[in-house]
């Protein structure tokens, strides 16, 4: 385990080095921030109570979404670019013989570079947002800590899903239009447009059940107070299901790509 908490930091410190793409990123989620502040505002004076939010709910709701795009990489841009490029290049056989997991050195570097983004592009769009419009912010710590746990379930779903797209390289060379695919899920069932509480019928209902709510919704709602006792074992649940699964669906179609790579290695 040593191994792969030092590929984390790692991860972090290499992300450390983009010092200007960090700030235009922080100018550019606080600029969206506020866009989609004041469309939610119209919104909900015009609909209070939609979803169940009040408005300081749904303005606490868009600055997480601005603090979390990143962090859990809602629209892609993470490892799988560098990793679909290995695949294509054949460098991935180097990886598959090292003496260490494929997905947990890829999921260790990734939690490295959430780590980055929620601490050096995630807080302050979320204080400007706090400073600048009347928010839900809890005051309860234990509150917050729940929240980080449902934040990092999240990146490992995030990562889980990503892996999948990215391991889609060995049978289709090319990794865009799977990458394409996942962002358009990502950007549209993780709630970052609207939460997913406000999708009608049988749409909101599987908005709410696919992988991707791990990702904003549910982390949302925890820190706004809707998930508690049960309610918070449940969405923990939900996460770690999802993360069960799609991280063993992924150990699958590695072990079918390293048999690929040995027959036609050999």
């Amino acid at each position: 385990m040593r191994l792969y908490a030092v590929v984390a930091a790692g991860g972090f410190r290499r992300h450390t080095a983009y010092r200007i793409a960090t700030a235009a990123g922080v100018f550019t989620n606080t600029v969206f921030g506020v866009i989609m502040a004041y469309t939610y505002m119209a919104l909900w004076n015009v609909r209070p109570r939609l979803g169940g939010y009040d408005q300081a709910e749904a303005l606490t709701y868009v600055w997480l979404g601005q603090a979390l795009i990143m962090t859990v990489a809602m629209m892609g841009g993470g490892f799988e670019d560098e990793l679909v490029e290995r695949i294509r290049t054949g460098d991935i056989a180097i990886d598959l013989y090292r003496p260490a997991d494929l997905q947990l050195w890829w999921l260790a570097g990734d939690v490295g570079r959430a780590a980055f983004h929620l601490l050096g592009r995630g807080l302050v769009p979320l204080a400007f947002g706090a400073l600048a419009f009347d928010l839900a912010l809890p005051a309860n710590p234990g509150t917050w800590l729940a929240f980080l746990l449902a934040v990092l379930l999240g990146v490992v779903v995030s990562f889980s899903i990503r892996y999948l797209v990215a391991l889609s390289a060995f049978w289709l060379l090319d990794g865009a239009g799977a990458a394409q695919i996942a962002w358009l899920c990502g950007v549209f069932f993780s709630g970052m447009l609207l939460p997913l509480n406000v999708f009608p019928g049988t749409l909101g209902e599987v908005a709410r059940a696919l992988p991707w709510s791990a990702l904003l919704q549910i982390p949302a709602d925890v820190l706004l107070g809707r998930h508690t006792g049960w309610g918070l074992a449940r969405a923990y649940a939900f996460q770690l299901g999802w993360a069960a699964l799609l991280l063993g669906a992924g150990r699958l179609l590695q072990a079918a790509a390293t048999r690929r790579v040995v027959v036609q290695g050999g």
